[in-house]
């Protein structure tokens, strides 16, 4: 997920390469034959992995004019998809705008928790032995929450906002050495013996096909119900200041039933409706889901009945579509491509023939359920021009990918209009 984000925050990375020798004692790393030694230039390009051993110039993009912004305009004219951005803070929602983003389909509020105080607050939930400890934890995250996402709607205006619910598992929110373990539980005021023994419960063998996602609500309410209020709270401040009227878009992650869905919403839907109705303002908003598990997608029909939008995770349906790990999916994925058996990463280049099937499945059997319900794709697909011409294909409301990736979705969506008409 490095590159991921990296990508999100503007910053190149290449992640995965197996051939760098690092010496950390000596500051230094060896590469194709050369040693780079600290203070020494290395240029990288985060969009073909390539890596420079020089300085390589670059300039600042300017999106908004020249033959560039020229360009742009041509593709808006054309293409009928949507184009969003994956941003979390109100910075990467201004960097989306000026590159042309109309809207945000992907905020990911656990990126919001790892700062200053909020890091700590969200260990101490982790590690709080009853609801009632659980929530005052809880409390002391809501204010940072709400103004992340005021911030957020200032910045976005009207434009739709999809605010995806804690996803991660808890593990990933706390230290495993033991000198780090020792010194947060002198800061929570507990024994590092007890620190150690929360770690050890949270771990698990395969984490992200474990204690995360919509699980998290299903097993602790009170943090849907934190961040309802953050997010409701937050659209009716903004909203009170007259210049916009908000309306939130609540996901509710990795769901796999109809069942489950109910169960979050119900709990969302209760804590914002008591706050609208206590604000006196009439605010509108819509409770989705995040579809990245195969059993949602062919689930879609029974579970569009709860949710009022889709918005497909296709990093995750990848990962489970095929077995295996984007995370080690590196080591052997070379030998399939050597080999002809894999033209491309199916986690860089959606696999319309698997995973496709499933979000084509999806799109259909939701709108057989829910005809005005408006679907979008929120993985780092929704950058990749042959992925984006899928989507349009198969009927999608919008893309969503990095703010930087953007002009790329823009300018693929109105090619995928030219080639294949609705």
């Amino acid at each position: 997920h490095a590159a991921v984000v990296a990508r999100g925050m503007g910053t190149c990375c290449v992640s995965g390469c197996g051939d760098i020798v690092v010496d950390y004692a000596a500051k230094q790393f060896t590469l194709a034959g050369k040693v780079y030694k600290e203070g020494d230039w290395i240029s990288l390009d985060g969009s073909t992995g390539n890596i420079y051993g020089e300085a390589v110039a670059t300039v600042p993009a300017d999106p908004g004019s020249g033959y560039f912004g020229r360009l742009m305009g041509w593709a808006d004219k054309y293409r009928q998809l949507g184009v969003y951005t994956n941003a979390d803070t109100p910075r990467d929602a201004k960097q989306a705008v000026a590159f042309g983003a109309q809207g945000i389909g992907l905020v990911r509020t656990e990126h919001m928790f790892f700062e200053g105080d909020r890091i700590k607050a969200v260990r101490e939930m982790i590690v709080a032995e009853n609801t009632e400890e659980r929530k005052k934890a809880l409390a002391k995250l809501l204010p940072y929450q709400q103004g992340d996402f005021e911030g957020i709607y200032e910045v976005m205006g009207e434009r739709p906002v999809v605010i995806r619910y804690l996803d991660p598992p808890l593990h990933e929110f706390l230290p495993t050495k033991a000198e780090d373990i020792a010194e947060l539980a002198a800061d929570m005021g507990i024994t590092a013996e007890r620190l150690t023994e929360v770690v050890a419960s949270l771990h698990e063998v395969n984490p992200m096909m474990g204690f995360r996602g919509c699980r998290l609500a299903v097993a602790y309410p009170e943090i849907a119900e934190m961040q309802t209020t953050a997010v409701i709270n937050a659209a009716i401040n903004v909203t009170k200041k007259g210049q916009y009227t908000i309306k939130p878009e609540i996901m509710i992650p990795l769901t796999t039933d109809v069942k489950e869905m109910k169960y979050v919403k119900e709990v969302v839907v209760s804590t914002a409706d008591r706050i609208i109705a206590e604000s006196g303002i009439d605010l509108k908003y819509e409770v989705g889901t995040m579809i990245e598990d195969p059993r949602a997608a062919l689930l879609a029909g029974e579970i569009a009945t709860e949710a009022e939008f889709f918005s497909f995770g296709t990093n995750d349906l990848t990962q489970l579509t095929f077995g295996f790990s984007r995370d080690d999916a590196g080591k052997f994925l070379g030998y399939y491509y050597d080999k002809k058996i894999y033209e491309s990463d199916p986690f860089a280049h959606l696999d319309q023939n698997g995973v496709g099937k499933l979000v084509e499945m999806a799109v259909k059997a939701g709108k057989a359920t829910r005809p005005e319900m408006h679907m979008g794709i929120c993985g780092e697909h929704g950058g990749d021009p042959t992925s984006v011409e899928f989507c349009h294909k198969v009927g999608l409301t919008y893309v969503s990918c990095s703010p930087f990736r953007v002009p790329i979705a823009r300018l693929a969506a109105a090619q995928a209009a030219i080639k294949n008409p609705r």
